[in-house]
């Protein structure tokens, strides 16, 4: 696993190793099953407190991307199926919400798209 940490950039070092490992985890760098250091060996390795190591892993953990199993560790999740189940389940709730706060769908998905440009640039 290659990660490094940019100390000069504006993001904060965990979501650099947080973007970086779930890029890894998406482009199949990191497979399914590979098991990822101990958040103090991380944290050791890129010069970081394990706090920001800690804090990445959660972030990896409440998207999908690892799954923690106690004494066996931190494992990159099978990404795939887990990715699209939760955003399948974020966008359900979405509809659900923009239904009850009584949007039409012309207006819901020009909130979504609004979202989606913002968050991916474009």
């Amino acid at each position: 696993m290659q990660l490094s940490i940019d100390h000069a950039s504006a993001t904060p070092p965990y979501e650099q190793v947080r973007a970086q490992i779930a890029e890894q985890a998406r482009s199949g760098a990191l497979p399914a099953g590979l098991k990822l250091p101990t958040v103090r060996a991380l944290a050791e390795q890129l010069g970081l407190a394990a706090n920001t190591v800690a804090r990445a892993y959660r972030e990896l953990e409440a998207d999908g991307v690892v799954e923690t199993h106690g004494r066996r560790g931190t494992l990159i999740a099978a990404v795939g199926d887990t990715a699209h189940r939760l955003a399948a389940g974020a966008a359900t709730e979405y509809a659900d919400r923009a239904h009850r706060l009584g949007l039409s769908r012309d207006e819901a998905l020009s909130a979504v798209h609004d979202a989606l440009r913002l968050a991916y640039g474009a």
